[in-house]
């Protein structure tokens, strides 16, 4: 009884040793199959980290570009800004304008209605006034055509006046020649008896002058006239007789500036005072 047991014993041992042993290599099986798959697990993991790498490399340039375009960006903004805040700077000023400007176009509405408004009445004025004025028109042509007649009457007149002032100047002449041919026969019939003098003042009516151009000073008062040979018309004195004459003259100018007198003898100065 003993025996068997201890050989019951030794053959479950053995039993049980042989099923561990089973067990350890299956488990070693399967601890190679683990660690085979875990190799190709590492290997595909540390592909894919590796391609994770790259993208991630990748990634970074990619970011550095886009950081680099967002920090142009960032400048283009705030140079957008600056312009934007220009730009507001005189869209403010502009509106402003455009309030001063309503504020005038209002002011000057105002006054053009208050002109309509003027014109208005005096157009309203000036309906009543037509009337008047066309009136006064007709009136006016009436008097142009009295004034064109009147005209015309006084060239007629003046034509005539002329006419006979031209007469009258002829027959002063023809007297005044007369005169001085009665007066050379009178002097040649008393040619050894004749005396000759004359005094004469320029005038009783006030200063003479001032004169612009050279002309006859007159002198039309006569003091004393023997021989009757200065003209005191004319402002000239004729020799009667052949002789020696002698003259002298004296003038006077009160006002500031040049005075000048020659002395005629016919048509040539024979003497000359300026000052």
């Amino acid at each position: 009884m003993m025996h068997r047991n201890c050989l019951t014993a030794a053959f479950f041992s053995f039993v049980h040793a042989s099923d561990q042993t089973s067990k350890l290599l299956n488990l070693q099986r399967k601890l190679n199959t683990t660690e085979s798959h875990q190799d190709e697990v590492n290997t595909d993991v540390l592909n894919r980290l590796n391609v994770g790498e790259k993208q991630l490399e990748d990634l970074k340039i990619d970011n550095t570009e886009a950081l680099n375009r967002l920090r142009v960006g960032q400048k283009q903004l705030e140079d957008l800004k600056t312009k934007n805040t220009d730009v507001l700077n005189r869209l403010r000023v502009g509106e402003k304008q455009l309030e001063d400007l309503k504020t005038e176009n209002t002011d000057v509405l105002i006054r053009l209605r208050v002109g309509e408004k003027q014109l208005e009445d005096l157009k309203t004025e000036n309906t009543g006034r037509e009337a008047e004025l066309t009136a006064v028109v007709l009136r006016l042509n009436v008097t142009e055509q009295q004034v064109d007649q009147l005209r015309t009457q006084n060239s007629v007149r003046a034509a005539e006046l002329v006419s006979v002032s031209d007469r009258l100047t002829a027959a002063e002449r023809n007297t005044e020649e007369l005169q001085v041919r009665l007066r050379a026969d009178e002097a040649e019939a008393n040619e050894d008896d004749l005396k000759v003098a004359f005094s004469a003042g320029l005038t009783d009516s006030g200063s003479v002058g001032p004169f612009d151009e050279e002309r006859t000073l007159i002198f039309s008062k006569t003091m004393t006239n023997i021989g009757q040979a200065y003209n005191q018309t004319a402002g000239v004195f004729m020799a009667p007789v052949r002789g020696v004459y002698f003259f002298s003259f004296t003038a006077a100018d009160y006002l500031k500036g040049y005075m000048g007198l020659y002395l005629y003898w016919n048509d040539q100065p024979i003497m000359f005072n300026w000052s």
